[in-house]
């Protein structure tokens, strides 16, 4: 109970600080840019040291499908098309032999 109450502590001064920062603050694009590096690493990490299921696909499909994935997400926004077109470049590819 005190790690959840000083969890919940910290998350509500962290929204009172930020609630008082505009978007363009230093410190919130700073945070901004940690939390996209950290999704890079991961995503990064995923795709070239994977455990489980994605284990199994190859790395030519793996790749594969985040660049489809990245091509629609840059195309053309939003979620579910892009996540949708990743899975199934990276079920098709992982058909083809390399």
């Amino acid at each position: 109970l005190w790690l959840i109450a000083g969890c919940a502590a910290l998350r509500a001064l962290g929204l009172a600080l930020a609630g008082r920062m505009g978007a363009d603050h230093p410190l919130i694009r700073w945070a901004a840019a940690v939390a996209m590096a950290t999704l890079a690493a991961f995503v990064a990490q995923a795709l070239l040291l994977p455990g489980g299921a994605l284990a199994l696909l190859p790395l030519h499909a793996r790749l594969g499908g985040m660049a489809a994935a990245g091509a629609l997400l840059w195309w053309r926004g939003g979620l579910l098309a892009p996540v949708l077109a990743g899975v199934g470049a990276a079920a098709l590819l992982s058909l083809v032999r390399p």
